[in-house]
């Protein structure tokens, strides 16, 4: 049996899984716009500031998988500086460019021509970093869906 399709397959199912857990997309589903910017008590982050790293994190991973002139970008970048988003239209281009990143990523795990355990020539070691940004992904998803809770829109 030829194990590397099964493998690809399964690692493009894991980066938008919800066979545990609520995915991206149930995640933030309906959230309501006047909860964006609000930073749940106990918590450190609001739902913007999770979804744009989110994104943000996202779209390094794939830049350093697929772009052999990467340079990983300062720390401060991972993150953005205001809790509440500029507008209904940065939040909705954060989504979008999210789900297409992540649509990039899946055809990334397809790529019969893409060696899987090959190190990233320009990494330090690293392979193609698929299970990294889903296992990141799963955990701040996790955190909208806690924080949607705290700020019972959930």
């Amino acid at each position: 049996m030829e194990r590397d399709p099964l493998l690809r397959e399964h690692l493009r199912k894991l980066l938008d899984w919800e066979d545990a857990h609520a995915g991206f997309d149930r995640a933030i589903d309906g959230i309501s716009p006047a909860r964006r910017g609000e930073v749940p008590q106990g918590q450190a982050h609001s739902l913007w500031q999770l979804l744009e790293h989110l994104r943000r994190c996202q779209l390094d991973i794939l830049e350093f998988c697929r772009n052999p002139d990467y340079e990983e970008p300062p720390m401060e970048e991972y993150w953005p500086p205001a809790a509440a988003p500029p507008g209904d239209d940065a939040w909705r281009g954060s989504v979008a460019a999210f789900r297409r990143d992540r649509e990039e990523l899946k055809k990334l795990a397809a790529d019969a021509s893409v060696d899987l355990f090959a190190t990233i020539p320009h990494g330090s070691g690293q392979t193609c970093e698929l299970i990294l940004v889903a296992d990141h992904n799963a955990y701040h998803v996790g955190q909208i869906v806690a924080a949607r809770r705290a700020l019972g829109d959930w």
